[in-house]
């Protein structure tokens, strides 16, 4: 389906109710959010959108450098009409992206959800130098073989990091061939986390104060340290540790993960 501007965005829906916007991870598209999405339908009106290059939703133009503010109105074009009391839940780059989105729409978002966001370049701002650099590693490492059109060496680097060593290896050949293909808009999704420039002390004020930070404590170094930032300049916000499943597990442990969203969306003060 289209959104109701002149950006053409691609999004899955279902149920009636309040708005429940969801926001994927790179790589996964719309679809990962299938069981959520089932999760909620009973009593919210859910909409995940594809952000560019993903689903129907057209790829990045090559020419041109993306930002988060590109994805945030991408994702604001699949909002209905008249919008309000929208609640925005976004999975690691996804979850940059509903950061932004949250800030551009203000007032209208009434709960936000972050599940393992990767705001990379807040890392940079705090000076955690070791962290900035291992992300910059990942970067540079789709950057460089992705540019040259080696695309499953650069998919086999994001899905050893991201899903543990041999993630690749242990995928089957015509799933190794779809994941690299999937890759592809991951190339300009390092420009926008990068490129970045709010204040980590910012989004205290720009995002709501019922805002939950879901993470597994033994996740990548990046987002750990991420976590703590927030946690140190966001005291208000509710945070909830995993017990497992790591980055990925909101597409690999729905089990663990889900349950938590669900409360903390049903629940009046947005409190777990």
């Amino acid at each position: 389906m289209s959104g109701s501007s002149s950006i053409a965005v691609d999004f899955l829906e279902a149920g009636a109710g309040p708005l429940v916007m969801l926001l994927h991870s790179s790589v996964s598209g719309a679809r990962q959010w299938r069981h959520l999405m089932d999760d909620l339908k009973a009593d919210h009106h859910v909409r995940a959108v594809n952000l560019f290059g993903y689903g129907k939703t057209p790829p990045w133009p090559n020419e041109t450098r993306q930002s988060l503010d590109d994805q945030a109105r991408l994702a604001e074009a699949a909002l209905p009409a008249n919008a309000d009391n929208i609640c925005l839940v976004g999975h690691s780059f996804g979850g940059s992206v509903a950061m932004k989105l949250a800030a551009r729409l203000a007032g209208r978002v009434a709960k936000l959800v972050l599940l393992e966001a990767n705001p990379f370049y807040l890392l940079r701002q705090a000076g955690q130098a070791d962290a900035f650099a291992e992300a910059m590693d990942l970067r540079d490492c789709i950057k460089k073989f992705g540019a040259l059109g080696e695309w499953s060496v650069a998919a086999e680097q994001f899905a050893d990091y991201w899903g543990g060593a041999g993630s690749w290896r242990n995928m089957p050949p015509e799933r190794r061939s779809a994941f690299a293909d999937a890759l592809k808009p991951n190339y300009f999704e390092w420009d926008a986390v990068m490129d970045e420039v709010t204040p980590l002390a910012q989004w205290a004020r720009l995002l709501p104060r019922a805002t939950l930070v879901v993470s597994d404590p033994n996740t990548v170094t990046p987002i750990r340290e991420i976590t703590a930032l927030l946690r140190q300049n966001c005291p208000m916000w509710t945070y909830r540790e995993i017990a497992e499943g790591g980055h990925m597990a909101p597409l690999t442990r729905p089990d663990i993960v889900n349950p938590l969203v669900r409360s903390f969306l049903r629940s009046p003060l947005g409190a777990d």
